[in-house]
């Protein structure tokens, strides 16, 4: 089997790259190791940046999205049983954000690749990218039993972290940057409206907890955890509680409670892996960076370099000249790290820390009270929230 680029993955990145080469008129395979029941149900971000917004868009994968997707304006910073809004239009020339499930991103992506784009396999696992560094790379898979070969002119691994596309880059080539943190966020999924119209995000003496929405309906929300936490140690009435504790407010503002199905415990850490690029080989998504997703970055991080990428080889195409492809890994880092840095913030100033000194709660509050208090700061917070510029 041949192609112009071969996509490891079929996650989000994977599936709007595949789209986006279909626009441009450039060819490409995806493989995908699991079945696409999982890929479609399988749960993880759910905002959308407005340049994520924009692209999906352009790319004819935004109907539904549009339709369904849930615009906000703001969000709600909550602390010392005080209520901040940041509101987003008025601090970034009109910028917002949009609640949409990862899940139906990836559906309206799926439907979109087996109307009208190349191949699409699903139950094809990856076993290695060979060959990365020549002008012939390869991805060795194993479909329906029967191991291929996929013959590229460029690879991109949209494999995520645990993927087979990095272990095709030399060890001592690369520099992993990393931090892990001592706790998690116990997520629940439950079948009530949510209580608030946009995202709260609440800072609390007990841990940081946040109010979100996977639609009208369905509320999707978060409490810190210690890390390790068994997710089913927490009966539902007991998340119930510590959820009001920790959104509580001098007003008379109510949690709705609802049955809640489905809860898990999400690790936090921040990750780099530089380059993203080694010859023919590209990384994106997870496979070269993860955020803790306070900042919800993780998704729109891969598509920016999706994007990105996708830029550079029609460039290639239609001038000849390499220079943008050549610079993948440093455009792309540029904007990983920004994400990197306000992730990193949003993720300190929330939450404290189990050893943290009282030193270190009262500059929590402080940075809070500099953002309620100062438009320069909430600006900051603003721009950066709604999404870094692509490329």
């Amino acid at each position: 089997m041949r192609t112009t680029v071969g996509i490891v993955g079929a996650g989000p990145a994977g599936l709007l790259l595949a789209r986006l080469l279909h626009n441009a008129g450039i060819d490409s395979v995806v493989l995908e190791s699991r079945d696409r029941a999982y890929v479609e149900q399988r749960q993880r971000a759910g905002i959308l940046e407005q340049g994520t917004v924009d692209v999906l868009r352009e790319a004819g994968a935004g109907e539904r999205m549009d339709r369904v997707g849930l615009r906000h304006d703001g969000i709600e910073l909550r602390f010392a049983r005080r209520r901040h809004r940041v509101d987003f239009p008025a601090l970034t020339g009109g910028r917002s954000v949009t609640v949409y499930a990862q899940t139906e991103v990836c559906k309206d992506l799926i439907a979109l690749q087996l109307e009208e784009g190349g191949p699409l396999l699903f139950e094809a696992e990856a076993l290695a990218v060979e060959d990365a560094d020549t002008d012939h790379p390869r991805v060795r898979f194993r479909h329906e039993g029967v191991e291929d070969v996929l013959e590229c002119e460029y690879v991109v691994g949209c494999d995520g972290f645990w993927g087979v596309s990095r272990q095709a880059i030399p060890a001592e080539l690369t520099r992993v940057f990393e931090r892990t943190y001592p706790f998690g966020w116990l997520g629940i999924l439950a079948d009530v409206a949510p209580s608030h119209d946009e995202l709260v995000y609440a800072r609390h003496d007990r841990g940081f907890a946040l109010l979100s929405m996977r639609s009208p309906s369905v509320s999707r929300l978060y409490l810190q955890v210690p890390e390790g936490t068994d997710a089913e140690t927490w009966g539902d009435e007991r998340i119930w509680d510590e959820l009001e504790r920790r959104f509580e407010t001098d007003d008379d503002w109510k949690l709705e409670r609802g049955p809640i199905t489905q809860k898990s415990v999400t690790p936090m850490r921040s990750y780099v892996h530089e380059p993203m690029r080694h010859g023919r080989l590209f990384l994106a998504g997870d496979a070269a960076h993860i955020v803790p997703p306070t900042g919800a970055k993780g998704l729109n991080l891969a598509v920016g370099d999706v994007v990105t990428f996708a830029r550079a080889l029609t460039h290639r195409r239609d001038t000849g000249s390499s220079d943008l492809l050549d610079a993948y890994s440093e455009t792309c880092l540029r904007r990983v790290w920004q994400a990197e840095r306000f992730s990193y913030d949003m993720t300190t100033l929330l939450h404290p820390a189990p050893d943290a000194t009282p030193f270190e709660d009262r500059l929590q509050l402080a940075r809070l009270e500099r953002i309620a208090s100062s438009r320069a700061a909430e600006t900051d917070l603003a721009e950066a929230y709604t999404g870094f510029p692509f490329g």
